[in-house]
């Protein structure tokens, strides 16, 4: 009770001082216990939480009673900022809010029906950065760095400090302006039984085996070495039937994501450069300038070279091989089960928002003392990556609002949207959710307390390594509209219904085709075919696409913490 009263004179004072009108009593009492139920930790003071809360309550005034509906894929953090943060957001500001919850391909179609019609279905999304490249094109994107000095700039948060965002070049467009602000973000990192490896037995019998030591793999021949190892030699633990390698396949968009998001960057598909290749990305496309001019070897692209036929026969053959059956009926959110029932030794990269799901003390992957008996590390390359390229996948999940939306609206749900990744709030929904998005909350010492349990991911956060995890990027002119792809011509594949040539090439000429058709309906950055030419003249060229490499790697491992000072 004397925090209350000593945090509502503190309120009066910050009103006076700053020239802003009293507040209703209710609301500045729903902040006071908000931060002092709910909002703890957090890298501000609890005086500065509470002049960042009657900040809002302020800005909010004039949208008080309105509703606004906003939507998001089904994950922790979304589910915290659904059934928490939207219920505070009200209670403080009067702004009630619909927080919807659903399937990441249907808030794309949901967002892509907005765009088409014009209709103000939601007033704003979270929906990935991997859309950037279809954002800055499409004109219908609200650019939050002009709304933020022009219509939105007395509903912009002072406190916001967008320099501690960690991924805000995933959400800037060629054009340097910010078409989206992270709300949350969570990486593609390989996923092993760190307890199984350090077994002085399978360590000796790996040695014999292979002639290198058992460790963290740092190309894809190590990561086939130990899915034998495990799979055709260990074959039992207590007891237990276990697999050297976890995947799943099921015809669905996972499936297709699992390919685009990280498999071909892996493997070494596109051009050195950060966030992504230029001039060939890890889709495969190629650009001049802004200007996609194919995703075919044929147009200049890498979609189906030798380097991605590559990345796919090695998907299948592991799949086929070294894998349980059960692989092939799941899915990004269903084959979670397997890594929590202790039975896989290792995941060439696995989704880190799934970390608060396996940190549980009563699951056979962690110690009695709530340490984990895995870990996760860099992920092993293909024979065709090379050192300046991007490493892997990282989601950024974003704070998108589109123009049809209402400017009344449009003002509400970035106030929202800043709530929900204020500083007042970011550590909670970090610590919550381990999705973090603000150097200063990775940074934190409550972070370096929670490091232990986690298995690796603060390193990975507080390391270079985050810059070079990243999502799609501006090469993609249409992430809606050319995403369905992937999985469709994927899925022929894994069931036997295309040969790897057959569906990349097949998937190069979709490809090519919609970015014809785009040519006709884009304006800025629009593509422009290059035409079609010998395929051994663009494999000749140094860069991507790359020539065939008949040679093949010899598996090479680290120590794990060797292979995580790699990320520093």
């Amino acid at each position: 009770m004397a925090f209350r009263c000593f945090s509502s004179y503190l309120l009066a004072f910050f009103c006076m001082f700053f020239g802003f009108h009293c507040v209703a009593a209710s609301q500045i009492d729903s902040a006071n216990l908000w931060i002092e139920e709910e909002f703890q930790p957090s890298t501000l003071s609890k005086s500065a939480q509470i002049a960042e809360m009657n900040w809002f309550i302020e800005a909010a005034r004039p949208y008080k009673g309105m509703q606004i509906r906003v939507v998001s894929e089904t994950l922790n953090t979304h589910e915290y900022e659904a059934n928490r943060l939207a219920k505070a957001f009200y209670q403080i500001t009067g702004i009630h809010v619909v927080h919807e919850l659903t399937g990441e391909d249907d808030v794309v179609k949901k967002m892509s029906a907005q765009m088409l019609t014009g209709q103000n279905l939601y007033d704003a999304y979270i929906s990935d950065s991997d859309l950037i490249g279809t954002h800055f094109r499409s004109g219908k994107v609200l650019v939050l760095s002009d709304f933020m000095q022009g219509q939105g700039k007395q509903v912009t948060l002072p406190s916001l400090d967008l320099n501690d965002f960690i991924g805000l070049k995933f959400t800037t467009g060629p054009d340097g302006k910010l078409y989206q602000l992270p709300d949350q973000q969570f990486a593609n990192l390989y996923w092993y039984r760190h307890d199984w490896f350090s077994r002085p037995d399978f360590k000796r019998q790996f040695k014999d085996l292979y002639g290198y030591e058992l460790g963290v793999p740092q190309n894809w021949q190590a990561y086939e070495d130990i899915a034998e190892f495990f799979g055709y030699h260990v074959k039992t633990i207590d007891g237990t039937r276990v697999y050297g390698h976890y995947d799943y396949a099921k015809p669905d968009p996972s499936v297709g994501w699992r390919i685009s998001d990280a498999w071909l960057s892996m493997a070494g598909v596109g051009d050195i450069g950060l966030p992504n290749g230029l001039p060939v990305d890890e889709w495969g496309i190629r650009v001049d300038q802004c200007r996609p001019v194919g995703a075919s070897v044929a147009r200049g692209g890498a979609l189906n070279s030798p380097a991605a036929k590559y990345a796919m026969r090695k998907y299948i053959d592991w799949l086929n091989k070294f894998a349980p059956e059960d692989s092939k009926r799941l899915t990004f959110k269903s084959s979670l089960k397997w890594l929590k029932g202790g039975q896989v030794a290792q995941q060439i990269f696995w989704y880190t928002a799934f970390v608060p799901d396996v940190i549980s003390s009563n699951l056979a992957i962690v110690n009695p003392d709530g340490t984990p008996k895995w870990r996760v590390a860099p992920s092993p390359v293909g024979k065709y990556w090379r050192s300046g390229m991007k490493s892997g996948y990282q989601d950024a999940g974003s704070w998108t609002i589109l123009k049809s939306t209402p400017l009344k609206n449009q003002q509400a749900a970035w106030l929202y949207a800043q709530f929900v990744v204020s500083k007042t709030v970011s550590l909670r929904k970090t610590m919550m959710t381990l999705t973090p998005i603000r150097r200063s909350d990775i940074d934190s010492q409550f972070m370096t307390a929670k490091a232990p349990y986690l298995g690796g991911l603060v390193e990975f956060y507080r390391s270079n390594a985050r810059d070079v995890w990243t999502p799609t990027g501006t090469n993609v002119p249409d992430y809606p509209g050319m995403a369905q792809y992937w999985w469709r011509f994927i899925s022929d594949i894994i069931l036997g219904k295309l040969t790897v040539d057959e569906g990349m090439d097949q998937l190069a000429n979709k490809m090519d085709q919609h970015l014809f058709e785009l040519s006709h309906k884009q304006g800025v950055c629009s593509p422009q075919l290059n035409p079609i030419q010998s395929e051994q003249i663009w494999l000749d060229k140094p860069g991507s696409p790359k020539r065939f490499d008949p040679l093949n790697q010899r598996g090479r491992t680290l120590p794990y913490q060797e292979a995580i000072n790699v990320w520093q």
